[in-house]
């Protein structure tokens, strides 16, 4: 237990040297939030993931700034509600298509979808999901088909719309990865890792498409308020494991994402705490810092998202 709170004491004071910092940068998010600038011309947004949590978060957020809409799920029936009800509060135009995105016809029939959009602006790589356990206790097709759904379909995707936004010369990809990236940690070895290669895949990515009028953001979000910690896996899942403060709700997370899409940044950390936590992990401490927060993460045996 000592060394419990010697991790905690350590891993806030790192919280503690960044927080001002982190703090104004939310301030600002949320002060472009309300002017309705978004850096991207209004057309359609496609996103995966989107039958709740924070896919359904931008889908609200990109209906209430003008933005068309594909929202994609396996769950046909919310998403088919969802995008009635964004297009008549908001007089965009928004459909549903069903897709499971651990299957390569799914992907695939996506993917042509994607390719031939005349007005694609901005596709969210989104969907996503937990598991608990250790590697050699996670069923082998409950890993591949995560290995499917954060990494097969988001390079697959990504590859398709970048089909049609390099010659119209406008257009963004947001890969949602994870903070778990930064800290591999035992009872998430798949998980960390799906994360870890998104985030390098959008630095790469976005390195690479940056004269070509396109941006590329791999969104880093820590412990959100979703129904993330409420299905699947993580059923029965108890969150007052995790300290109240550490908590975001899903608003401010894609609020800080499509902030930053004015800006050059390609690493987006939403929330003042988690961006001290990965900024003092990449200081002189950070071997230190990151093995608290393998510790603590592996005590609270929660994912991260």
């Amino acid at each position: 237990m000592a060394e419990d709170k010697d991790n905690r004491r350590l891993v806030g004071a790192a919280v503690g040297g960044a927080a001002l910092a982190g703090a104004v940068g939310v301030a600002a998010a949320r002060r472009r939030k309300a002017d309705g600038a978004i850096a991207l011309p209004r057309g359609r947004a496609v996103i995966t993931g989107a039958s709740a949590g924070i896919g359904e978060e931008f889908a609200r957020q990109l209906a209430a700034a003008g933005f068309d809409l594909t929202l994609v799920a396996r769950r046909e029936e919310r998403l088919a509600a969802l995008a009635a009800e964004l297009s008549a509060a908001h007089g965009i135009r928004a459909e549903a298509r069903a897709a499971d995105l651990s299957r390569d016809g799914d992907i695939a029939a996506l993917g042509d979808y994607l390719t031939g959009l005349p007005d694609l602006v901005l596709l969210v790589n989104n969907a996503g999901f937990g598991t608990r356990g250790t590697f050699t206790e996670v069923p082998l097709a409950r890993t591949l088909d995560m290995i499917h759904v954060h990494v097969i379909a988001s390079v697959a995707l990504s590859r398709a719309a970048l089909a049609g936004m390099e010659p119209r010369g406008r257009g963004a990809i947001i890969n949602v990865s994870s903070i778990a990236g930064f800290f591999p940690s035992t009872g998430g070895a798949t998980y960390g890792a799906t994360k870890a290669y998104l985030t390098a895949f959008s630095e790469a990515l976005a390195a690479e498409v940056k004269d070509k009028g396109i941006k590329v953001q791999a969104l880093c979000p820590g412990f959100t308020a979703t129904e993330f910690h409420d299905v699947g896996d993580y059923q029965g899942f108890d969150r007052g494991q995790i300290p109240a403060p550490l908590w975001m709700p899903a608003s401010d997370v894609v609020t800080a994402s499509l902030a930053a899409l004015g800006g050059d940044g390609v690493v987006v950390v939403p929330g003042a705490r988690y961006k001290a936590i990965v900024a003092a992990a990449h200081g002189p401490f950070g071997g230190r810092i990151r093995g608290a927060a393998r510790a603590l993460r592996q005590r609270w045996r929660g994912g991260v998202r």
